[in-house]
């Protein structure tokens, strides 16, 4: 992976990095619209990886793996940035549709079926698997809203390096336990592609396989397993939010 001046070589280093720009890539278009095209991430990601390359200092084994991970990654995201690919009225949507799962489950004591809250929300069952397949954009987050609707960015107020930031969040022990119970109360199909999409790190394409569905489907019960999960913590997840920053001002 060297020229014969000791130089890395970036054709040779490039060439064996991107089937890994490209899974990063898969794995980030479960949550993005259908409007974020799978080769513009691969594009950004490419240069992420070639800044990874000129910026690391030591071997290109398992610790650069690591290393170029994040630097792709943030590549994505970067892009992602510079282009309005969340859509507010589909925003206002999803949080339209957590509310009512709230609601049905409250008075049934049970998850709602997809009937049920296409009929709650006033649509046909076609329309609301398509606002499913449509949210997407819904799911870099969990949690997209607990700063506000205010007009600051998306990723700023959720990929931030400080105590706020979502996955800080996530780790707090109260919010770990009632995610693992709200996990738990998935329906079944739900449950088992969300244990092989985020534990297995399958794409949809290998998630679809293993459940005979497509990976539409697949993606609609990713969105609406998300939807569940955020309407169960939609409210502990501003508490922990305000004690961080609490605590932060000292």
């Amino acid at each position: 992976m060297y020229t014969a001046a000791g130089q890395p070589d970036r054709e040779q280093l490039v060439q064996r990095f991107v089937p890994l720009v490209k899974r990063i890539a898969y794995h980030l278009m479960a949550r993005l619209p259908p409007s974020v095209l799978f080769d513009d991430l691969v594009q950004n990601g490419m240069l992420g990886l070639l800044d990874a390359i000129d910026r690391y200092q030591e071997g290109f084994g398992a610790q650069f793996e690591t290393y170029a991970t994040q630097r792709i990654r943030g590549a994505m995201l970067d892009g992602l940035r510079e282009n309005d690919w969340l859509p507010r009225n589909l925003r206002r949507e999803l949080r339209r549709i957590e509310t009512v799962i709230n609601q049905l489950e409250h008075q049934h004591g049970r998850a709602p079926s997809e009937k049920e809250l296409a009929e709650a929300l006033g649509m046909t069952l076609a329309d609301y698997q398509r606002t499913l397949q449509d949210a997407r954009g819904h799911q870099l987050v969990y949690f997209d809203d607990f700063g506000g609707d205010g007009d600051e960015d998306f990723l700023d107020r959720h990929f931030t390096d400080n105590d706020a930031d979502p996955m800080s969040i996530l780790e707090d022990r109260s919010i770990k336990a009632l995610l693992v119970t709200a996990i738990g109360q998935l329906p079944e199909r739900e449950k088992l592609m969300m244990a092989l999409y985020y534990e297995q790190d399958l794409n949809l394409r290998e998630i679809g396989e293993v459940m005979g569905v497509t990976e539409s489907r697949v993606c609609q019960l990713h969105s609406q397993a998300i939807a569940r999960l955020r309407s169960k913590m939609a409210g502990e997840v501003p508490k922990v939010a305000k004690r961080r920053k609490e605590r932060a001002l000292g």
